[in-house]
């Protein structure tokens, strides 16, 4: 009797098993789950509401439901980023995600934004320059594209008096408000929003540190992937979808794709 019971209790989660595959085959969506650093607005971030939000994150949206695929924004440390893409953790990295200088690290799409990484200084410090710099003490995000660039002028980075390594730029936004440093090396764009939006008495040297370009990085190999993507990417900007979102975080349209 328990034997005949046993079998049947195994028939029927085998036939709950087939069921739930069949229902997951018949709606034909796949997860996209995209990487992305939650501190570092306006690409991602939380907003006031406790919900993720950013210009990438409301592309990869748009990406994802013309695709018809469910969405899934996983947050993770920028420093585990390679981590959590080899592990199949995340699908990609989508987060003002800098492509020069890691080409050859990740299958990217097509750059959609162009950016600098530059200094950032209180308005009223008297740095105007990047001699102005010397003695003073510089914060970056650790494993930053910042930090790289830094890393690629060792003339500039003795000059420091001390130089900061933070977990994300929020924090070494507060630390120059309150004084704690002099100057903050960081993404023009990150930095141009939070002045503008928090109202901050910052200024952006005149000086860059370096030029680069901003992509989706997909694990080295997944062209099948990163083709889908790029395909919808530029559906989007030839449809003005892009450009709307763009002004809708920068006042402006600061993609690049089809320009």
């Amino acid at each position: 009797m328990r034997r005949k019971i046993a079998i049947l209790m195994l028939a029927c989660i085998t036939m709950l098993a087939v069921t739930a595959c069949k229902d997951s085959a018949d709606t034909g969506k796949r997860t996209f789950t995209v990487g992305f650093d939650k501190d570092f607005p306006p690409f991602g971030f939380v907003d006031e509401n406790g919900n993720y939000t950013g210009f990438d994150l409301e592309v990869a949206a748009e990406v994802a439901k013309r695709l018809g695929w469910e969405l899934k924004l996983q947050p993770i440390s920028w420093e585990a980023k390679d981590m959590e893409l080899s592990a199949g953790n995340i699908d990609c990295i989508w987060n003002g995600f800098t492509i020069n200088g890691r080409e050859d690290d990740y299958t990217w799409t097509d750059p959609y934004m162009a950016n600098r990484q530059v200094f950032v200084v209180r308005a009223d410090s008297g740095i105007k320059t990047l001699d102005d710099l010397k003695g003073k003490t510089v914060a970056v995000q650790l494993d930053s594209s910042a930090e790289a660039a830094l890393n690629d002028r060792p003339d500039l980075l003795e000059s420091f008096g001390e130089y900061i390594k933070t977990a994300d730029y929020n924090t070494a936004m507060m630390d120059l408000e309150a004084g704690a440093v002099d100057a903050v090396a960081m993404d023009e764009t990150v930095a141009m929003y939070q002045i503008e939006k928090r109202g901050l008495k910052f200024s952006i040297l005149e000086e860059t540190l370096a030029e680069e370009m901003y992509g989706v990085g997909f694990r080295l190999g997944n062209e099948e992937l990163r083709d889908t993507v790029q395909k919808v990417l530029e559906e989007m900007a030839a449809d003005g979808t892009l450009s709307e979102i763009s002004v809708k975080w920068f006042g402006k349209d600061v993609t690049i794709i089809g320009k």
